[in-house]
């Protein structure tokens, strides 16, 4: 079975023409970003920030951000494109910073192809980087049950927002709010946002 890194590094041309601009973004998603991260006075990591336009357009709105992902073929790209933004190859569960160093993550559909079981390790690492009360925001495939399907690129789950909200409470996190979309022709969306809890 190819693993995620190796199936994203032989189509790395191929997503950032379709998705690696914000122009493909909604703009329901780009509003709720940019407020969840306009309210942060502090480091921010875009986990899993593939092509690396969402770094990209915080660092433009003034925040001290720091996009990683595993892929070095999105990570050079980023690199390329957006000069003067900072990207680095790293992994969700590694993600190489000091205990309760961020005071934001955002893990926009980085965890999609994390398996149910393995999604508790990631956000954990998530918790241990974070500060106490630091934030996080997860944007997801919604559906109404946590299970696999075929994505275009290799195996993804949808979960439910109920179930995610109780993995981030198990890995020691409180969820501030959720939201979900569903437009037509595309899958449904969901997004959580959850606070680091204070002790």
């Amino acid at each position: 079975m190819v693993s995620v890194g190796d199936a994203y590094s032989e189509r790395a041309d191929e997503y950032v023409a379709l998705l690696g601009a914000m122009e493909s973004v909604h703009p329901d998603d780009r509003e709720l970003v940019s407020a969840w991260a306009g309210a942060l006075a502090g480091r921010i990591v875009d986990a899993g920030c593939g092509p690396g336009h969402w770094t990209h357009f915080l660092h433009d709105r003034g925040c001290d951000i720091e996009g990683v992902d595993q892929v070095g073929a999105f990570i050079d790209g980023a690199r390329a494109r957006f000069p003067g933004v900072a990207y680095r190859v790293g992994r969700l569960e590694r993600l190489g910073l000091p205990d309760a160093s961020l005071s934001g993550v955002l893990s926009w559909y980085s965890i999609i192809h994390t398996p149910p079981e393995a999604v508790g390790t990631v956000l954990g690492e998530f918790a241990r980087c974070l500060e106490p009360g630091g934030s996080l925001l997860l944007g997801f495939f919604a559906g109404p049950a946590v299970e696999p399907f075929d994505h275009a690129v290799v195996t993804a789950y949808r979960w439910t927002c109920e179930e995610l909200a109780g993995a981030l409470l198990s890995a020691g996190f409180d969820v501030v709010g959720t939201h979900a979309r569903a437009d037509p022709g595309s899958r449904p969306h969901g997004a959580i946002e959850a606070r680091r809890r204070e002790a």
